[in-house]
């Protein structure tokens, strides 16, 4: 039995071409093609590769390597009531570089390769292509910390002995609350990437807003500054990361979801700006 075919497009009435039929069936094209197509972009790159490699070694090997030596030590000095998920937080704090490196490289990179002419002649909506690069990206980003995160989780409690159990709450926040903190994140890299469209500028730019506001706090001794210094810790992005395990470095601040709430923020402003000067802009 033949499969039936779609209709094959018929030129305009009075068109010089009103006797031509296209062998090509059209299909109109919808945001689900664009993400298609920037998948099959970010998984055929050799950058994803390395990017999310390194990531996962420094999580998964910091992680473990912690674990290992409070276990080694955990006669002088255990957890007690701390979270013991919280031995989680170096090697993610070390991997975001990775998810900045990788959310920038995932726009900023066609524009220096030229390969954004094409991206965009194959889908005129730039709305579109902007929204495909950022679903694909964030899911990626969330799905490979989550899978980190757990996995260091559950050999980090079976490791440290003498640690209490984490609660639920603790669970869904030290792994799915970080992951999606750091998905988010990287896809503020790439909003940022569009946005520059230079790849070493955006990762510098990147790299210094998750390092600078912390180093120029450790700095800051004027008494005059004091405030000013309190804010740089609280809302320094680490500090906000160590919040989803419950381990503040300062007493004040952000804490529960806050954090998350701020980048969501963040990553809304960059994607007005974003879109804003992509429909503006020439490619």
């Amino acid at each position: 039995m033949s499969t039936p075919q779609p209709p094959m497009p018929q030129a305009a009435a009075g068109s010089p071409y009103a006797g031509y039929t296209s062998p090509i069936p059209v299909v109109r094209t919808h945001l689900g093609h664009a993400i298609a197509s920037e998948w099959t972009k970010i998984k055929s790159i050799r950058s994803t590769m390395w990017t999310l490699g390194v990531f996962v070694l420094l999580v998964v090997g910091i992680g473990l390597l912690t674990g290992g030596v409070v276990a080694a030590n955990s006669d002088e000095a255990g957890l007690g009531d701390e979270n013991p998920l919280g031995l989680g937080f170096f090697g993610l704090l070390l991997g975001t570089m990775c998810v900045i490196t990788l959310g920038v490289l995932t726009t900023a990179s066609e524009y220096g390769t030229g390969m954004i002419r094409t991206t965009m002649t194959a889908c005129p909506s730039r709305g579109r292509v902007l929204a495909a690069k950022s679903i694909v990206f964030f899911s990626l980003a969330f799905v490979v910390t989550l899978v980190s995160s757990g996995l260091v989780a559950v050999a980090q409690i079976g490791m440290v002995s003498d640690a209490r159990e984490p609660t639920g709450a603790e669970w869904f926040k030290g792994t799915v609350g970080v992951s999606l903190y750091l998905a988010l994140l990287g896809l503020l890299s790439l909003l940022i990437g569009s946005v520059i469209r230079h790849s070493a500028g955006a990762i510098t730019l990147m790299i210094g807003a998750l390092l600078a506001p912390l180093v120029i706090a450790l700095f800051m001794f004027s008494s005059s500054l004091e405030d000013l210094r309190q804010a740089l810790f609280e809302y320094s992005i680490p500090n906000q990361l160590s919040v989803f395990y419950s381990n503040s470095l300062t007493e004040t601040g952000p804490s529960g979801w806050v954090p998350l709430w701020i980048m969501l923020v963040a990553v809304a402003a960059a994607f007005g700006g974003a879109y804003a000067l992509l429909q503006k802009r020439d490619v």
